[in-house]
């Protein structure tokens, strides 16, 4: 079920991909998302899109294996989402009770690293 407070939800993942170094939230096809460098998306905001009653945030892994992996360690939080799937994005569920927020953090970190140019990229330690 899609989060009563959106708006809350949206700020605190704002807060989280904003603490990286070069980012800058914009809209993109009608939702929130962050690049970094003001060129790669690393993260997209997703609240009931097209009706699916889910609040997500959807990030960049290393790959389709990596996507799978997530999935089936816990199907409940994670999803492969249209349009970015294929190419390796999975969806985390913001809406449960029990959100990790210390896993939404570091996947917006991971995702930040893959997106980020290799010099900026290699300026950081997670």
């Amino acid at each position: 079920m899609a989060s009563d407070d959106p708006k809350a939800v949206h700020a605190r993942v704002g807060k989280l991909a904003s603490a990286l170094p070069q980012v800058e939230e914009k809209i993109s096809h009608g939702s929130p998302c962050w690049r970094v460098a003001d060129k790669r998306m690393f993260a997209y905001f997703w609240h009931d899109h097209h009706g699916d009653d889910r609040t997500a945030v959807l990030v960049k892994t290393s790959g389709i294996e990596e996507q799978e992996m997530l999935i089936d360690l816990d199907p409940d939080i994670y999803f492969k989402p249209p349009y970015l799937g294929p190419s390796g994005w999975v969806g985390i569920r913001l809406d449960q009770p029990d959100t990790d927020w210390d896993q939404v953090e570091h996947r917006l970190r991971e995702s930040w690293r893959m997106a980020a140019p290799a010099k900026l990229a290699a300026m950081m330690e997670f």
